[in-house]
Formats: structure tokens, C-alpha cells, sequence
């Protein structure tokens, strides 16, 4: 079934790509293709500053280094989490760029803001708890509200920042609201469908101090053949080792 690649990519203790490897057997929640679409989809200039809120095993903030980020804050709650997600660091070839710190983003204080803030929340809401404690604090929204995260957010960035996350498309209504709360401004809005003539299962959307007015496009993972999109092997071909 095709949607199960948005959930996890692998189970398995680490994951390869081309540039880094990902450790994971001390993270409740593994590699998986939302971080991976947010980490390759969010706007970055060389040499900008970047806010990586929930870490987790340190995916996005060493996809940022990658692509060429000054300088990668990494923030996570949960303490093994941000140990693996120290280790990933210091193991790549960007340990010199990549910070993480074990905190709530509520507590975290920095000098100066963020040209960019990126997040892959946890979003579910009042719904049943697993027995992984780890896990309900990586999928649930208690210890990190969209409300919290749009309040940081819009303190920690910059102005001409941008605050980037990725959401279930369900989810992203109620987000967006929150934000806009907040004072920021949806400026792009990416839909993401896993086949032709399927409902969007997933937003990236990018929100922004400025009034700038909002870009929105499409990307379909699957063709009608079942292969791999140009459009989305075009995004991702930086990182996946098989292409």
C-alpha cells in the first residue's frame, strides 16, 4: 500500500544515504519519508541559519547541512533522541555545523533569530496512546502544541524568515490557523499525492513575517504506472542512495 511510505521507510537500526548515515535503535520514531519530503523541500540559501525543532535522529538538521546551511540548531525533548541525534552529527561531515540541544523548544533561548525554522510536529490530537512513551512524545501533540510551536516560531525567526513544516493534509487546516494566529503568513503551500487522481495526503507549507501572498503547487509521487515521479526523484535525488 502505497501511503505506508509516509509512516516509516525503515525499521531497521540505521539508514543510509548518501552523504550521512542515520543511526536510529534509540529513537521512537524512524526514518520516514515525511522528514525526508520536509528536509529536501524547505527553501535554503547558503550560509543561512536553521532551527531544527523536535530532532528527533537529526534527519533534517543534517539534510540542511547538506545542502549547504552556516550554521544547524537541533532541538529535541526527548534525551535518547537527542543523544542519536548527537552521535549522527558528530559522525557526518558537517559535526562542526550541526548543535544539538536536549530541551523543550519552550526553554531554548538563542542571541539572535533564525533565517529558517523547520519542523515535523507531532499532530496527533486526544487519540490513543501505544504503550512507547518515547513514541506518544514524538506522534502526540502534548508536549509540543501547534499552538507552542507557531508562538516560538514566530519569536525565534527572523524577519524574512520562514517557518517550514510538513502535516498531514488533514491536520494542516487547523495549523495554519495557529500560525496565522501568531502573525505569520502561509507564503507557499506544497500538496503531496501518492498517484494521479488521489487526495493529498500530506502538506509542506512555508509561513513567513511578510504579507508576500502564497505559491501553491502539487507533487505526485507515483506516476500511473506505479513508477517514481520525475518531479519527485527530482526532489529527493540529493539524498536516496538509488538514484
Amino acid at each position: 500500500m502505497v501511503f505506508t511510505v509516509f509512516v516509516a521507510l525503515m525499521s531497521n537500526q540505521y539508514f543510509e544515504f548518501k552523504r550521512f548515515r542515520i543511526e536510529q535503535e534509540s529513537c521512537s520514531m524512524k526514518v520516514g519519508t515525511d522528514g525526508v519530503l520536509l528536509g529536501a523541500w524547505f527553501p535554503l540559501e547558503a550560509g543561512m541559519s536553521v532551527l531544527d525543532i523536535g530532532t528527533g535522529t537529526g534527519l533534517i538538521a543534517l539534510m540542511a547541512a547538506q545542502r549547504g546551511a552556516g550554521s544547524v540548531t537541533a532541538v529535541e525533548i526527548d534525551a535518547d533522541a537527542a543523544d542519536q541525534a548527537r552521535r549522527n552529527a558528530a559522525n557526518s561531515p558537517w559535526s562542526s555545523l550541526i548543535r544539538v540541544e536536549c530541551t523543550d523548544i519552550s526553554d531554548f533561548t538563542a542571541v539572535s533569530g533564525f533565517d529558517r525554522i523547520v519542523c515535523n510536529p507531532p499532530f496527533f490530537r486526544n487519540s490513543l496512546r501505544c504503550p512507547d512513551a518515547g513514541r506518544n512524545t514524538a506522534r502526540h501533540n502534548d508536549s509540543l502544541s501547534f499552538e507552542k510551536l507557531s508562538e516560538r516560531a514566530a519569536a525565534l525567526l527572523k524577519d524574512g524568515g520562514l517557518l517550514c513544516v510538513v502535516l498531514p493534509y488533514d491536520a494542516s487546516e487547523s495549523f495554519v490557523k495557529c500560525v496565522l494566529a501568531k502573525g505569520l503568513n502561509l507564503c507557499r503551500k506544497t500538496d503531496i499525492i501518492t498517484a494521479p487522481g488521489k487526495s493529498p495526503k500530506r502538506s509542506l507549507l512555508a509561513f513567513t513575517k511578510q504579507n508576500s501572498g502564497l505559491e501553491t503547487d502539487v507533487i505526485c509521487m507515483y506516476d500511473s504506472d506505479g513508477k517514481e515521479s520525475l518531479e519527485y526523484v527530482e526532489l529527493v535525488k540529493n539524498f536516496y542512495l538509488k538514484y
